[in-house]
């Protein structure tokens, strides 16, 4: 039988500071009710000064590698999915390599923005089924605080801070990671996008006082097209194993919308018992997001051994993908 990936443990971190809904009201035009019925989201976590990417990955790996019973020095690869590292490098990953003393591990960064958690997961996958790897740790991290422009209420209300991390191993069994889905394009890069701090814009006084250091999005068109696309993708890949939706245990979504979760799941008649949800407390933490919920689900017994789970993002790029798992 081929080698498989199989999730060993799952772990997240998020900080403790929150900014809520109310919060906003007092820095910028918007309200509660304003943001509660376009998003769901009713509050989120932000760093505190000092507090970077890999601070947050280390928490999030530790309580991972905890739930699988492994050691730093037992890895031998380190994936971080991010689009907000400590520095253009080197990658967070090799800064979180030293911090967990994870001195074997070769390691190295991915950035498909919010689904990219699913991205290294179809890369981590890959590693283990060729037997280039045999303890990953796969991190999705995000400090979207410091790319926020919190005068902009289109944006500043939807994001927030976190981590989350897997860690896979190879399995033979019926378990595990079944198969993974990964689309983009490119063409509209500009719907959710961060313009200034690269090559083609490099910081200047002319990227700073045009405000191109911050997300922007154009929120309206980004909705229609997830919603329409999360739907066929989600059906696309249940069909390539012969899963019908009802035999799904648990839809765990990328937690950017709440209107954009519950369209999903009404249009794929999925009840929101098996679906997901964190957003209220935690915004769009991008590539965080999947796996903060995945941990989250997990602790709180609502995956069972056997149990078909279907994880999605959709995100800038514009990029998307899903995975299947047989728990």
């Amino acid at each position: 039988m081929p080698l498989k990936s199989k999730i060993t443990g799952t772990g997240s971190y998020v900080p403790e500071k929150i900014i809520s809904n109310h919060d906003l009201e007092k820095k910028i035009n918007t309200s509660d009710a304003w943001i509660t019925e376009r998003t769901g989201i009713k509050e989120r976590r932000v760093v505190k000064a000092g507090q970077t990417n890999s601070d947050l990955c280390l928490e999030a790996s530790r309580m991972a590698l905890q739930a699988a019973g492994l050691r730093p020095k037992d890895l031998d690869m380190i994936i971080i999915a991010t689009m907000s590292g400590d520095m253009p490098m080197p990658s967070t990953a090799a800064i979180l390599q030293r911090k967990l003393g994870a001195r074997h591990a070769a390691s190295f960064d991915i950035n498909a923005a919010c689904s990219g958690f699913l991205y290294g997961l179809s890369v981590a996958d890959k590693f283990i089924r060729t037997g280039a790897s045999r303890k990953l740790l796969l991190v999705g991290a995000e400090v979207n605080s410091r790319f926020l422009d919190w005068k902009d209420r289109s944006t500043c209300v939807l994001f927030g801070d976190g981590a989350g991390a897997v860690v896979l191993e190879p399995t033979k069994g019926k378990s595990g990671v079944l198969s993974t889905q990964l689309h983009s394009d490119g063409n509209l890069w500009d719907y959710i996008c961060l313009p200034g701090g690269g090559s083609e814009n490099p910081p200047s006084a002319k990227t700073i006082k045009n405000r191109m250091h911050f997300i922007r999005m154009k929120g309206n068109e980004t909705f229609k097209i997830a919603v329409r696309t999360l739907e066929r993708l989600v059906i696309s890949t249940l069909e390539e194993h012969n899963v019908e939706t009802s035999e799904l245990a648990m839809l765990i979504p990328h937690q950017a919308n709440l209107r954009i979760i519950n369209a999903t799941a009404k249009r794929l008649k999925l009840p929101m018992s098996r679906v997901a949800v964190n957003v209220d407390k935690y915004g769009n933490t991008s590539s965080a997001s999947v796996p903060i919920a995945l941990d989250e689900v997990v602790r709180e017994g609502r995956i069972k051994k056997g149990d078909y789970v279907l994880l999605e993002a959709f995100g800038s790029g514009l990029t998307w993908g899903s995975a299947l798992i047989k728990w």
